[in-house]
């Protein structure tokens, strides 16, 4: 039962972290959506400008169109580094690699994931649980017959999760 409690708890945690991850990417859509309408309307609005030029006005109004497309480039560069922090700020507040995936996670800690099996040691042939039996027969069976064979507390769940199939407890 215990480990259901700790399933359940994990998952909320991780819904509630994934629904937090979720807000903040729609919030910078908006604020990134919000910049391109900005450099569309100051496109928009310089593109509609026609003055008038005297002969000797003319370097000036180059100037001032040389000005105005550095700051259009630099306002889109700037909404393209905008978008490379948002992505890099994600990635290092969720703590995973380049290509992240929301799909799958061990269900257990790093910690545990690094632990080595004693020398020697062979997986036990065991039936999978589908989620249709009693699990708790199938927890006490499993405990019961890995200590058995010598395994105890964190190698127990890292081995814990090899015998369910699929996702058993959904």
């Amino acid at each position: 039962m215990m480990v259901g409690v700790t399933a359940e708890a994990a998952m909320e945690e991780m819904e509630r972290k994934i629904n937090f991850l979720m807000k903040a990417v729609e919030e910078r859509d908006h604020e990134i959506a919000t910049l391109k309408d900005q450099i569309k309307a100051c496109e928009t609005t310089e593109s509609s400008k026609t003055p008038a030029v005297k002969a000797d006005d003319k370097e000036k109004v180059v100037l001032q169109e040389n000005q105005m497309q550095q700051s259009i480039s630099i306002t889109c560069l700037s909404v393209q580094q905008l978008q490379d922090m948002i992505t890099s700020s994600i990635r290092a507040q969720y703590g995973g690699p380049q290509q992240t995936s929301f799909m799958y996670s061990k269900p257990y800690t790093k910690r545990i994931n690094d632990l080595r099996m004693p020398v020697g040691y062979q997986p036990l042939k065991f039936q999978k649980f589908d989620g249709k039996r009693n699990p708790k027969q199938h927890i006490v069976h499993f405990v019961e017959t890995y200590k058995n064979v010598g395994l105890r507390g964190e190698q127990l769940v890292r081995q814990f999760v090899r015998s369910l199939k699929e996702n058993a407890f959904e």
